[in-house]
């Protein structure tokens, strides 16, 4: 059984093909469109630079950087150091601090309007949101015990609802495999709770019941020597099982800490939600497995150091965790205490599983949350850790790939502190790789790839994304998509008083399980006169474009390459498509147009919504006052035997306040669905005149027979 980490399978599914060119169109305004055929590489090199706030890294195999938390004596985190107050040192020589960060992150808390019953999400994804933390919630299935479900689910929530930010990612991974019950990295934290609620333990029975049950057995027989003590070292019968978990959970600690290696300049965390291995690694000669378990283990701290990735444990059985011994008690008859102690095994066996978690966390910069009760109080140790650091960067004098490990001493100046960071690394071993693109590859779609495949958006172009999903060919949807970028980003060349460049645009779509569904490739050459390229450069510009997906959930991602200028942004976006063919009433997503943005240049607008839109589809959420909003929504019913009636469909816009501003209701005849595949279509005008400025929530939604209802909220601001 291979253990699969959805986001780790992510890289491997994009880059072995991206995107399937569609055919071309006419190009509207200014600038011309070019498809391409040729695909990325199977394997893209990582951009040449990659730059997170106010400091940009190179990429390079031999760069090393370690992040450091300083307290005082107190306990609090000192933020006002500079670099000439910290010193570090590789196996005790000092290194030239290359790079160097202080690192203070906000929590963005979600909009939630005073009369909304929660926060409203958004209905567009954008790469130029605050930075924030970075995690990766390892759920180990493998190693919990189903008793903790309940209080796993509880404190996760805990987290994810009073501790997680907007401006935050996170993925959620299951060490069993169950790559469908994962999360791919978002913002989104509805997606992510329904993730942590999938979690249920399955850990294996304790060995020490095991091995009691076993004894017990065996002397009932008369088959067991006592006095043979490697006898009753081998009598578990999940030993090998046990093994294969180990190494599941350690396999999947090193693929995801080195999906994350390309991530620079800030902390990466990895939250491990484990009871620790149940397997005794110490014992080489009774234990087939320990060594293989051992060179595991050996192996995901070292991809943990070289991805400077810090793993914080936290163990879910709090204080409680001894109370398994209370399931039997005693020492199996025919057998001495000497011998075998069930206690004493329980003991041990928790001994062992708690060392693992922290070795773990104490190698890789992080801490294990172990025999304790106040779960908020280890996450809130995470949050302050992961929110203000110094990021210190250097290349190493000793640059050998002998794959050994290196220590890394971190030291401040001013006396009374104290530093907390990584303490060392592993060294990679053997020849660097080979980053040269394959043949025929060209630069873009090299740059695409990467920018594609980057764990986390790319914000070297600033990029927003917004998408609906409407009825298609059976049993696909068709994904109405919108990409809009900042031009301002983008260095035209001058020739003869036209602005010139080249940008390629690319889309997919990742499944809950990994699968990658190709979108469209479109290579836009752009030649604009003086004006239309200061137009652009205020206003951006548009790419429209749709991909047919089946229902389900997915991530959605689109990038955008400058060519020849090392110049490149992604955009992630979740959607969820419900089955427009079988659901008895389903609402499709609701598509925005203003008056305000129709001016922005845009390729390829949808030919589907042209009739039904004053213009192009747009991601802009904010409006002057004396704009207009159209709206588009379509609903389906799939009740073949249902009797004539009538179904309602109403807007509504209410202030931050709950005050209605602005209210639309129309009703639709059955009959006029009679012989068609389609859906009931509602357009809507929303005047803006009389919206004072501030936040609105328009909410559309249908209501059909049986009191069947679908709506969706769009969050919306008046300058």
């Amino acid at each position: 059984m291979t253990t699969r980490v959805p986001i780790a399978l992510l890289c491997a599914a994009l880059s072995a093909a991206v995107l399937a060119a569609h055919p071309s169109t006419a190009a509207r305004g200014a600038l011309s469109e070019v498809e391409g055929q040729q695909p990325p590489p199977a394997s893209p090199p990582p951009p040449a630079q990659q730059g997170f706030g106010e400091v940009t890294f190179r990429v390079e195999v031999n760069y090393v950087e370690v992040d450091a938390v300083v307290t005082d004596a107190a306990g609090t985190i000192v933020t006002d150091l500079t670099q000439a107050d910290f010193e570090v040192l590789e196996d005790g020589r000092p290194q030239k601090v290359t790079a160097f960060s202080l690192v203070n992150l906000p929590i963005e808390r979600p909009v939630r309007p005073l009369f909304a019953g929660g926060p409203i999400e958004p209905d567009v994804s954008a790469n130029t949101i605050a930075e924030g933390r970075i995690y990766v919630i390892v759920l180990d299935d493998l190693h919990t015990n189903f008793t903790s479900t309940a209080r796993v689910r509880q404190f996760l929530r805990a987290f994810l609802e009073n501790d997680f930010g907007t401006n935050d990612l996170a993925a959620v991974v299951y060490t069993s495999g169950r790559a469908t019950s994962g999360q791919e990295f978002t913002s989104n934290r509805r997606l992510l709770l329904q993730a942590v609620d999938r979690f249920s333990g399955q850990k294996l029975r304790s060995e020490a019941l095991e091995l009691a049950d076993e004894l017990a057995r065996r002397t009932e027989i008369g088959s067991l020597d006592p006095g043979s003590e490697r006898d009753l070292r081998l009598l578990d019968p999940l030993e090998a099982e046990r093994a294969h978990h180990a190494r599941s959970m350690l396999r999947s600690l090193r693929d995801l800490a080195a999906f994350m290696e390309g991530i620079r300049g800030r902390r990466k965390s990895i939250l491990l939600i484990s009871e620790g291995i149940s397997y005794n690694v110490y014992d080489v000669f009774n234990y087939t497995s320990a060594g293989i378990i051992l060179q595991d283990a050996s192996d995901a701290v070292a991809a943990a150091t070289r991805a400077n990735t810090a793993v914080y444990a936290i163990d879910p059985r709090g204080l409680s965790a001894f109370e398994e011994a209370i399931e039997s008690a005693g020492t199996p008859s025919g057998v001495t205490p000497s011998q075998f102690s069930l206690i004493g095994q329980l003991e041990s066996s928790l001994r062992l599983s708690q060392q693992s978690l922290q070795v773990l966390a104490d190698q890789t910069g992080g801490f294990a949350a172990i025999n304790r009760n106040d779960f908020g109080g280890a996450f809130a140790r995470v949050v302050r850790e992961n929110s203000s650091y110094y990021v210190l960067g250097y290349y190493p004098t000793n640059d050998r790939r002998d794959g050994r490990f290196r220590r890394i001493e971190v030291r401040v100046k001013r006396p009374g502190l104290q530093v907390r960071a990584r303490r060392g690394y592993v060294a990679p071993r053997g020849r660097a790789p080979n980053t040269r693109p394959p043949a025929g590859a060209t630069p873009l779609d090299v740059a695409t790839g990467s920018a594609l495949n980057s764990p986390i958006p790319v914000t070297g172009v600033p990029l927003s994304l917004s998408a609906a999903a409407f009825k298609g060919t059976a049993p696909n949807a068709s994904v109405s998509l919108v990409l809009e970028m900042r031009a301002d980003a983008f260095r035209f060349t001058e020739k003869a008083g036209t602005f010139l460049d080249r940008v390629q645009v690319a889309f997919s779509a990742v499944d809950a399980a990994g699968k990658t569904h190709p979108g469209s490739k479109h290579v836009l050459g752009m030649e604009m006169s003086a004006a239309t390229a200061a137009l652009a450069r205020e206003r951006g510009f548009r790419v429209v474009s749709e991909i047919a997906l089946p229902p389900g959930r997915y991530q959605l991602r689109a990038s955008t390459v400058e060519e020849g200028a090392n110049r490149s942004g992604s955009v992630f976006h979740d959607i969820e498509i419900p089955d427009f063919y079988k659901a008895p009433f389903a609402m499709s997503g609701v598509a925005l147009a203003s008056a305000s943005t129709s001016a922005t240049p845009t390729v390829r607008p949808s030919e589907a919504l042209k009739d039904v839109l004053p213009g192009p589809l747009a991601t802009g959420r904010e409006f002057p006052p004396n704009d207009q909003i159209a709206l588009f929504a379509e609903f389906y019913e799939n009740a073949p035997n249902a009797p004539p009636h009538t179904i309602e469909l109403a807007t509504t816009a209410r202030a931050e306040d709950g005050r209605v501003v602005f209210q639309n209701r129309e009703q639709r005849s059955s009959a006029d669905l009679q012989g068609t595949s389609g859906g009931y279509g509602y357009s809507v005008r929303l005047p803006l005149t009389e919206f004072a400025p501030g936040p609105y929530v328009i909410r559309v939604e249908g209501r059909s027979v049986n009191n069947a209802t679908a709506a969706r909220e769009v969050l919306i601001r008046v300058r």
